[in-house]
């Protein structure tokens, strides 16, 4: 078990970061341009909805990768 904490396994330690990151920040970026969306324009019908969820997820993936490789690259620099 000890072998899993090491720099070996850095990869699948991002991985599961940016997984386990990738839907709360999905959600909360798409209620965020949801709401952004309903303030400029008024209501929003369910294709608008449905690309606005595309664009949040491809932004989240983005984001919670980078996020991950950073933080785990960092957190193994110190061990």
């Amino acid at each position: 078990m000890q072998a899993l904490f090491t720099s070996e396994y850095q990869w699948l330690w991002t991985l599961g970061l940016g997984l386990s990151l990738f839907w709360p920040m999905r959600q909360l970026i798409w209620v965020l341009s949801i709401r952004r969306f309903e303030t400029k324009n008024g209501q929003a019908d369910d294709a608008t909805r449905l690309a606005l969820k595309r664009k949040a997820g491809i932004t989240a993936g983005l984001l919670s990768f980078l996020f991950s490789v950073i933080y785990v690259n960092n957190l193994f620099q110190g061990s």
